[in-house]
């Protein structure tokens, strides 16, 4: 399972003309999964990014959780993170998780993070999504 995380100072995702998960200040994460993934790795990442600290504290120091900051969530599924790129110039996706598993983790870490985060949006699995972001800093985290 791959996180990349984007702090940001807003973020949107469109699906068809319509926008269907919007944040403020906060982290769009981009979420892929891998062949055998699992809840508890899910787990594992979700604690993990909701515990980082990459938000300035007010002596600019890098130093704030998302929680510290009342920070959002715009999680958004991206199996092409899993492409690889070794043979060719075509990208291969064999390494993603099955479709069926991948939607599954995907709204699990969804419902987890809506029990800890005060919004979470998200975008649409398998949908052809436009997204928009204004990344702080920039400052992008990639968590595996």
């Amino acid at each position: 399972m791959k996180f990349v995380i984007q702090r940001v100072s807003h973020a949107s995702v469109t699906v068809d003309g319509t926008v269907i998960g919007t944040i403020g200040k906060g982290y769009l994460v981009l979420i892929g999964v891998g062949q055998g993934d699992t809840r508890a790795e899910a787990d594992r990442l979700v604690k993990k990014m909701l515990g980082l600290r990459i938000f300035p504290d007010g002596n600019g120091k890098i130093n704030l959780s998302l929680k510290d900051v009342d920070g959002e969530l715009l999680l958004v599924s991206q199996f092409t993170l899993y492409a690889d790129c070794s043979h060719g110039n075509r990208p291969g996706f064999t390494n993603a998780g099955d479709p069926k598993l991948a939607c599954e983790l995907y709204k699990y870490i969804i419902e987890s993070c809506q029990g800890q985060v005060s919004k979470v949006g998200t975008g649409s699995f398998g949908a052809d999504m436009k997204v928009e972001l204004v990344n702080d800093g920039p400052f992008t985290i990639i968590l595996e």
